[in-house]
């Protein structure tokens, strides 16, 4: 009876995910992304799936101890989803439903691998919410933000030079000699917080040019640590913010030209480069040595086919670090392909709807913002995904949200909460500039 139970509970768990996806589409495309009826309806399915992702846990293992770790990821994410939107009434609550989906998620996946991580990864995410509460009111009233712009580039330049080398990359640091962040994470933020205040009314050549020399700086620092997921990151994003800030093509041209020279130096310079690539190139013919790990990504994801070989049914232990870089071909594995790619349409709705909030920013600011958190968090999943299904060479970057590790998760809560801050902030100025200097300025550098 119990195993029958577990049966169609791995039935639901796909039919909520479905469900899930499809409401959140339905509202975005509606327009309806602060609608109560639809954050009500997706919060009922969040929990529904949660209850039927532990439940099949327990009864796989006969584990109570899952139990209790259920009780206290349910208390964390109704906290999440009531918590927020009483206290900003015009919170973005899709955007806020598919954070508390994917956390949830995470800590699920990450339980299932480690109970001791995914207790871990619970108290970080719960520190990063509840410092997160105060980020909307921070960005939606505190206009000096995008006044320190060297503020933000002298905090990002002394970050990055903290570093400690961990497997052969210097990207983290060390507090109390227990507490390990990852710098890059947390520069993240800063460096877009850096080019919307430097781009935000000049976009000139000179300006532009600028930008280049400190982008410059920010992407060498984590190369010459060995940290070139991270390099990648800031590299695309700079790209990308500085297209939306200035419209012009030309810049996206030349920078992928100079990160095609990069690349180029990085593959004749660094022996691990060259060793991700010759993986990446044929991981079979190396499947005893470079191509190990991606070798056994992608017969997990094989394994897993659309509905997944169940929930304990699988060896994700197999592949190393599977609970960063490979935690999505763990997903494929024990919950299949129709769960994976619900979860990335899930992403990719949360990036439609930065950009929608972006869009609505009436401050060149907080447009740039918005919009350079968007990409940011896809382009990282596309690094993650690609080089756990072998399209791309691995870049070592985590899964926002999903992955184990405290700064990713930490930094990706604070960046979906600052677009949260937009969000209120438009909504305040129900359309009209607030700040008339601004745009009297950007009329004078126009004509």
């Amino acid at each position: 009876m119990i195993q029958y139970l577990g049966e169609l509970a791995g039935y639901g768990i796909i039919l909520c995910f479905m469900a899930y996806t499809g409401i959140g589409f339905l509202s975005f495309l509606l327009g309806k992304e602060e609608s109560t009826p639809f954050y009500i309806l997706q919060s009922i399915l969040i929990f529904m799936l949660q209850l039927f992702l532990f439940s099949v846990l327990m009864i796989k293992t006969e584990a109570f101890e899952y139990l209790f770790f259920y009780l206290f990821v349910q208390i964390f994410l109704l906290t999440c989803l009531v918590m927020t939107p009483l206290i900003y009434e015009t919170v973005n609550r899709l955007l806020l439903s598919n954070m508390t989906m994917l956390l949830g998620i995470g800590l699920f996946v990450i339980c299932r691998l480690s109970m001791q991580k995914a207790v871990r990864q619970l108290i970080i995410a719960l520190i990063a919410l509840a410092v997160s509460f105060s980020i909307p009111f921070l960005v939606a009233k505190l206009g000096i933000l995008k006044n320190l712009t060297w503020l933000y580039a002298a905090l990002s330049i002394g970050c990055l030079l903290l570093g400690e080398i961990t497997h052969g990359s210097k990207i983290t640091f060390t507090i109390a000699e227990s507490i390990t962040f990852q710098p890059s994470e947390f520069v993240k933020i800063l460096f877009l917080f850096f080019l919307a205040a430097l781009l935000k009314k000049d976009h000139s050549f000179a300006r532009v040019s600028l930008s280049a020399v400190f982008a410059g700086c920010i992407v060498l620092l984590p190369v010459l640590s060995k940290d070139l997921g991270s390099a990648l990151i800031f590299f695309v994003s700079y790209i990308f913010v500085v297209f939306a800030a200035t419209g012009n093509i030309l810049y996206v041209g030349a920078g992928f030209a100079g990160g095609a020279a990069a690349a180029c130096f990085g593959y004749q310079t660094f022996a691990h480069v060259r060793t991700r690539v010759l993986a990446w190139q044929d991981p079979w013919k190396y499947i005893d040595s470079k191509g190990w790990a991606i070798t056994q990504s992608l017969f997990a994801i094989g394994s897993g086919s659309w509905f997944g070989m169940g929930i304990m049914q699988g060896n994700p232990k197999s592949i190393p670090y599977v609970d960063q870089d490979f935690i999505f071909s763990s997903i494929c594995e024990e919950l299949g392909a129709l769960f994976a790619i619900c979860l990335l349409l899930v992403s990719l709705l949360s990036f439609l709807c930065m950009c929608r909030i972006a869009l609505k920013a009436t401050e060149m600011f907080y447009r740039l913002v918005a919009f350079g958190i968007g990409v940011l968090y896809i382009f990282q999943i596309f690094l993650t995904v690609g080089g756990g299904i072998n399209l791309i060479p691995l870049t070592g970057v985590t899964l926002p949200f999903i992955s184990y590790g405290g700064s990713s998760c930490m930094t990706s809560v604070f960046m979906f909460f600052i677009v949260q801050g937009i969000q209120i902030r438009n909504q305040s100025q129900g359309g009209e500039p607030a700040d008339e200097e601004e745009v009297i300025e950007e009329a004078a550098l126009e004509s």
